[in-house]
């Protein structure tokens, strides 16, 4: 009987640890490929406003680049990827034309003052507390959906 009650511990801490071992970090993460998408989120936008930002972390864990091309969502006109930049004492925006490259080995945060998803022609606000599905497109990875986490209108990240 003893015998039996440690095989079973030992099964039940060997399948344990197998789950943990091929478990994401995090609940939220999105893995596509050999890209690991994390940190989704974005900030609520007032009532009327036309745009919003998304946020998140791309991570590339293959050997060959893949490239962010731009993306949809069913609560806006578009998803563009946009850069902002300081131009001496000008802050500049521009939507990214050929992509967002993600380097093998590589991690492209898309924060704000950066490079972000600009999503044109809200439907209707972003409100906080909300999950909103955003989907990506990769030149390799193809359609990727993630959800990003509305947080307040100030906020600064996850």
């Amino acid at each position: 009987m003893q015998i039996r009650k440690l095989t079973l511990m030992s099964i039940t801490s060997a399948a344990l640890a197998a789950y943990l071992s091929v478990t994401p970090a995090r609940a939220d993460d999105v893995k596509a490929g050999d890209l690991v998408i994390s940190q989704a989120w974005s900030r609520a936008t007032p009532k009327g406003a036309k745009t919003g930002g998304g946020y998140l972390n791309i991570e590339n864990k293959g050997s060959a680049p893949d490239r962010l091309i731009g993306g949809s969502a069913d609560f806006a006109g578009s998803v563009q990827v946009h850069e902002m930049s300081m131009e001496g004492s000008v802050m500049k925006m521009r939507s990214v034309e050929k992509g967002l490259t993600i380097e093998p080995g590589k991690t492209v945060k898309l924060a704000p003052g950066g490079y972000h998803l600009m999503m044109m022609d809200l439907k209707a606000p972003l409100k906080q507390g909300e999950k909103v599905p955003v989907t990506l497109e990769f030149e390799r990875a193809g359609k990727v959906t993630v959800s990003l986490d509305v947080l307040g209108a100030g906020a600064k990240g996850p």
